[in-house]
């Protein structure tokens, strides 16, 4: 799980939180309301249940663990928009998607890369406010993606809307050239993926 606090900058966190906390080492001196919440509403069932102390702490303890596993197991997607070379690397767009269908998939497709040369001129504001509303930018990287004006473009968006982008290689045999500004270039394998976009 990753840890819930906000930089300076206002972004989230990509640190992964401590295990017996919300937080990460950097922030654990934030104070967790949520599991604060869940251990005074354990302690005041618990009071009922068994009167006393032991009924007390022993609820908060019951409280907070249940609350935690609770939260955990309703945490959401990541909303992910992918930029692919149109023209040449439409197949890997269904690849992705199909990933994101598996029901231990850490992430969603809420859209993807839209023709440049299509007939519709405002594509770009278009592919804009699909970037805003993701959580982050998987480019899938292919031969000719580092060039493709299309995917350049919307590398700029992402960059501009402060989203956070991973590089992807599409295909298992090849030399790939990473895209400018879109970070490191990872290997496309399950595990990867997963650990990236958690």
């Amino acid at each position: 799980m990753r840890c819930k606090a906000e930089t300076k900058n206002g972004l989230n966190c990509k640190n992964r939180a401590l295990q017996s906390s919300s937080f990460c080492s950097v922030h654990s001196d934030r104070l967790d309301v949520d599991g604060l919440g869940d251990a005074l509403i354990g302690a005041a069932i618990g009071h009922a249940i068994l009167p006393g102390l032991g009924g007390i702490v022993g609820g908060a303890v019951a409280g907070r663990f249940s609350g935690k596993v609770i939260r955990e197991k309703r945490t959401v997607k990541k909303r992910v928009f992918v930029s692919f070379d149109f023209d040449n690397d439409r197949r890997l767009k269904d690849f992705i998607i199909g990933q994101s269908k598996l029901p231990d998939s850490p992430f969603e497709v809420v859209d993807h890369s839209l023709k440049e040369a299509a007939p519709e001129r405002d594509w770009e504001a278009k592919a804009n406010t699909a970037i805003k509303r993701s959580d982050i930018v998987i480019v899938m990287v292919g031969p000719k993606t580092h060039v493709a004006h299309g995917v350049l473009k919307e590398v700029r968006m992402a960059r501009n809307a402060n989203k956070h982008i991973v590089q992807v290689i599409g295909y298992k045999n090849g030399d790939y050239t990473a895209v400018p500004g879109a970070g490191r270039l990872y290997r496309w394998n399950w595990e990867n993926l997963k650990s990236l976009l958690n």
